[in-house]
């Protein structure tokens, strides 16, 4: 993956960065895994706004994921490699031995033609889906699962990707993005490979309308505020001091937030960085 800077033929291009789309081999989406989707704009079932800066943008079908990879032991052949607007990730079509056609988050390297399958005894390649307990240990995993059956859950964005670092008994101790390592069941199922679309976070949109497209409005600063709309607003002029805080008056830029008791803690090997 690669990107590219345009030249400055307009004020918008002058500092953008793109995303080459090398790895995108169609444009249009199976129509049978795309659903219509519809937008709240911010506000709730009577019409209140209740998220902010939020609205707008171009409009988007819903492509179906299978996060699961429950279909075991059949192989599957990639159709193609497509940008989804719903994720940072790009998606794989990927077609069954008996014509079933599925989406699945395309690991970093997958081409069309490649075959991969999930199951209990496969190969250890880029794409397959596997248990824990049957991943060799130091291996770049990514679609995680944290519950058996529930679906990928962790490193699932653009670039992203965990490690199996070791097990012990029912549990796979595994190193998350974050820096953090935490305890999984090793019944819990996981893709080899980094996510695809590495160079995602090294894009610039060079211009505000391009946060229009989307869907995202213009961010009032706290300090612009007045002191009944926000804890860091009010004061004659441009003030300063004060401890940067949330609207709701929590303490920001390192405050921990995280309840001492919270259930999950005791999977958690050693905190994030």
């Amino acid at each position: 993956m690669s990107v590219r800077k345009l030249k400055p033929i307009t004020p918008g291009q002058r500092f953008r960065i793109v995303n080459n789309f090398e790895e995108i081999t169609t444009n249009k989406p199976e129509k049978s895994l795309t659903v219509g989707l519809m937008k709240s704009g911010g506000r709730n079932n009577t019409g209140k706004m209740t998220m902010r800066y939020t609205g707008g943008g171009h409009k988007k079908k819903y492509r179906i994921i299978d996060f699961k990879r429950n279909k075991f032991d059949a192989t599957a052949t990639v159709v193609s490699v497509e940008y989804d607007p719903n994720r940072t990730a790009f998606i794989a079509l990927v077609e069954y031995t008996d014509g079933e056609k599925r989406y699945i988050i395309a690991p970093n390297g997958i081409k069309v033609g490649q075959t991969v399958v999930s199951g209990e005894n496969v190969e250890p390649e880029v794409g397959n889906a596997m248990k824990l307990k049957n991943i060799p240990l130091g291996t770049v995993i990514s679609c995680i699962e944290l519950r058996p059956g529930q679906g990928a859950i962790l490193a699932r964005s653009a670039g992203s990707s965990a490690q199996l670092t070791s097990r012990d008994g029912k549990y796979a101790i595994i190193k998350l993005p974050s820096g953090e390592s935490r305890m999984i069941l090793v019944e819990c199922m996981a893709m080899i490979g980094s996510v695809s679309n590495s160079d995602h976070q090294l894009t610039v949109s060079g211009k505000a309308g391009r946060s229009r497209w989307l869907g995202k409005r213009p961010r009032t600063r706290a300090v612009a505020m007045n002191p009944v709309d926000h804890p860091m607003g009010g004061g004659e002029g441009r003030s300063s001091g004060g401890h940067p805080r949330s609207r709701n008056g929590k303490p920001a830029k390192g405050y921990k937030t995280r309840k001492k008791n919270k259930v999950s803690n005791r999977y958690i090997v050693s905190k994030r960085k």
